[in-house]
C-alpha cells in the first residue's frame, strides 16, 4: 500500500466517486477526504473452500505491489498456499497478480482499506464468508504507507493520522478480530512487517533523524484522533509518525506474543527484509533521492535489497519450519547495526543487504520497553472500538 498528499479541499463531485475508481488517478494534491464509501463494500465471495482445497491458507495485506506482492507470487507459486490478496485497490491488484503469473486458482484479490475500520471489519466478514468453516493459518500484515514531505497530517476515515492509522492501527484492529479463527488452524502464524527504522540499536533507526519516539503515548491518551497529530502529542512530523508507526507494529508483535501465544498456540513475528530501496514506498521523494538512494544502499552500507528477494524473506517466515518460533523479530545478512563490510565479490556485506542467512535479530529498548507496549495496547484496544466479546478468549494482562 502507497501513500499519497492530502489536499486542503476536495470538490463535492470528488468525494462522490469510489476510492478505487480513483486510485488510479490520484496525485500528491488530490486524496479524497473519505477513502472508504458504501458502495465500495463487496458483495461477500462464497464456496472458497473448493477452491483452497488441502492449501494452507494465507491473507497478505498490501499484497498488489512491492514487497506483498513479490511475498504473494512466491507462495502461491509454491503451490502449497491459497493466497488471499488483500488490496486497496482490488483491479490493480487483480491485474499484477496475472502480470507476474501467478498460477490460476491460487489466489483471490478482496478489498481492504487499512485507512477505515469499517472497511477492515467488512474484509473480516467477507473473509469468513468465503472461507467458510475453514480456519486462516497465516496472516502477514505488509501494507504501510509513508508520508515523509508532507507539511500537514492527512487523516484516516476514522480521524487517526494516516501513518499511524493505517500502519498500526488498521492492522492491529484485523489481527484482534482473526485470532478466535485463527488458534482452530494448524500451525497458525501472524507476521507483521517491521523496520529497522523503527528499532533504534540500528543505523537507519538510532542515526538518521528522527528517531522514533512515542514518548508516554500523550497522543493515544487523547484518543489518537483529530485533531491530535502524533502518538507523543506533538506537532505532525511525516518521517517520524512512519517510524512511530513501526514501533507500534513490533511491540504489538510482542504484546500478541506475551498475551496469546501460550494459549492459542498462534505464532507471533515480525521481520526486516532489508531496505527495499525501490519500492513505491519512497514515492513522495524527490526525483534525485528516488535515484541515489538504491546506488547509496546498494554500494555504500550494503542494506539494499531487490522486491524479489525481500518477497522470497517474508514468504520464508511463514515457509521455512525454523520461523515456527513465537516472539522473534526476523532479519537477514547481519543486524543492520552497522554499514556493510568488504567482501571479495566487491559488495559490502552484513548490513541486512541482500544475501546472507536468516537470524533472529535484537530488537531496541525502547521496542522492549513492557510498561509502554502495555500502554499502547490497551489505548489501541479502544481507539479501534474492540469489544470484550470480539477479543479472543485466554489473554494474559
Amino acid at each position: 500500500m502507497t501513500a499519497v498528499n492530502a489536499p486542503s479541499q476536495v470538490s463535492p463531485s470528488t468525494q462522490q466517486q469510489s476510492s478505487t475508481s480513483l486510485s488510479g488517478m490520484l496525485t500528491q494534491t488530490e486524496l479524497p477526504e473519505k477513502l472508504y464509501f458504501e458502495k465500495d463494500r463487496e458483495v461477500p465471495k462464497v464456496l472458497g473452500g473448493l477452491k483452497i482445497g488441502l492449501r494452507k491458507l494465507v491473507v497478505i495485506t498490501g499484497a498488489s505491489s512491492g514487497l506483498g506482492l513479490n511475498c504473494a507470487v512466491t507462495l502461491a507459486k509454491t503451490g502449497k498456499y491459497f493466497v488471499v490478496m488483500a488490496c486497496r485497490d482490488v483491479e490493480k491488484g487483480k491485474a499484477v497478480a496475472k502480470e507476474r503469473g501467478m498460477p490460476d486458482g491460487s489466489y483471490t484479490v478482496m478489498k481492504l482499506e487499512l485507512g477505515s475500520l469499517q472497511s477492515v471489519r467488512d474484509f473480516v466478514a467477507n473473509l469468513k464468508a468465503f472461507k467458510s468453516a475453514r480456519p486462516l493459518n497465516h496472516l502477514i500484515c505488509n501494507a504501510a504507507v509513508y508520508r515523509p514531505t508532507d507539511p500537514e497530517p492527512a487523516w484516516t476515515d476514522d480521524g487517526f493520522e494516516m501513518s499511524m492509522g493505517v500502519n498500526h492501527f488498521g492492522h492491529f484492529l484485523l489481527v484482534n478480530l482473526l485470532l478466535d479463527d485463527m488458534k482452530k488452524a494448524k500451525d497458525p502464524q501472524v507476521c507483521i512487517v517491521g523496520s529497522i527504522t523503527g528499532n533504534t540499536n540500528t543505523i537507519g533507526g538510532g542515526l538518521v533523524y528522527p528517531q522514533a519516539n512515542l514518548g508516554n503515548l500523550k497522543g493515544f491518551e487523547q484518543g489518537a484522533t483529530k485533531p491530535v497529530e502524533m502518538a507523543d502529542g506533538k506537532p505532525f512530523f511525516g518521517a517520524k509518525a512512519y517510524k512511530d508507526s513501526k514501533v507500534c507494529n513490533m511491540m504489538t508483535v510482542s504484546e500478541l506474543h506475551r498475551r496469546y501465544h501460550d494459549s492459542t498456540g498462534i505464532v507471533f513475528s515480525s521481520m526486516y527484509p532489508g531496505c527495499i530501496a525501490e519500492t513505491q514506498l519512497f514515492r513522495e521523494k524527490r526525483p534525485w533521492f528516488r535515484k541515489a538512494f538504491p546506488w547509496f544502499m546498494k554500494y555504500v552500507t550494503g542494506g539494499y535489497v531487490g522486491e524479489e528477494e525481500a518477497g522470497e524473506r517474508l514468504a520464508q517466515v511463514i515457509d521455512d519450519p525454523q520461523c515456527n518460533k513465537s516472539g522473534v523479530y526476523w532479519s537477514w545478512n547481519g543486524s543492520a547495526q552497522t554499514v556493510g563490510r568488504w567482501s571479495p565479490d566487491g559488495k559490502p556485506r552484513g548490513a541486512g543487504g541482500s544475501g546472507g542467512e536468516i537470524f533472529e535479530n535484537t530488537q531496541s529498548d525502547a521496542v522492549r520497553d513492557l510498561p509502554t507496549a502495555k500502554k499502547m495496547w490497551d489505548l489501541s484496544v479502544k481507539a479501534v472500538g474492540l469489544s470484550e466479546k470480539e477479543m479472543c478468549k485466554g489473554m494474559k494482562e
